[in-house]
């Protein structure tokens, strides 16, 4: 490769996009799977205590799935930080994870540090968060169904509504 062409890979940031796109379909891999497990899990356990009028385990099970959706965020940047480091795109790993978070969560409260050639990584980054934030949003929404409705029921049952009328609301 000459130096010329050195330099229109570089402008063209055909490095950033390369490695973009592989770790983009990696984080998206892993985070549907992250999803998929937390969320079959939810409603599983989330049933089960509807069925046996547990409603404060469902309240319970829901806040931990939810805390277990935000570390399944919490890992994606640092998969992405350890990426710009293994590529030595930057010299820290720390430095690399706090720039993967504030490009991941759209923040922007870094300047941009990425060397030419990669500087569209951080777009790409940036795109990558806001896709599985989405995502997310989508399973934390079908989630709230069954805690929406343990918390009713337990409300129903406080005001000492008969259990009838409590199994018929859905």
């Amino acid at each position: 490769m000459t130096p010329q062409d050195t330099t229109i890979s570089t402008s063209l940031d055909l490095p950033g996009y390369l490695m973009g796109t592989i770790m983009l379909l990696l984080v998206m891999i892993f985070h549907g799977l992250a999803l998929l497990q937390i969320s079959k899990r939810y409603e599983v356990k989330s049933f089960l205590y509807l069925g046996e009028k547990k409603y404060s385990e469902v309240a319970l099970c829901f806040y931990i799935s939810i805390f277990c959706l935000f570390l399944t965020h919490i890992a994606e940047i640092i998969l992405w930080g350890i990426a710009l480091y293994a590529l030595k795109l930057l010299p820290v790993l720390g430095q690399s994870i706090l720039f993967s978070g504030s490009t991941y969560t759209a923040m922007g409260f870094m300047d941009d540090i990425l060397p030419d050639g990669w500087k569209m990584l951080a777009v790409i980054i940036a795109f990558s968060g806001m896709f599985a934030f989405a995502w997310t949003a989508s399973v934390m929404i079908s989630m709230t169904k069954n805690f929406r409705q343990a918390y009713t029921k337990s409300h129903m049952e406080k005001l000492n509504i008969s259990s009838e009328i409590i199994d018929r609301f859905k």
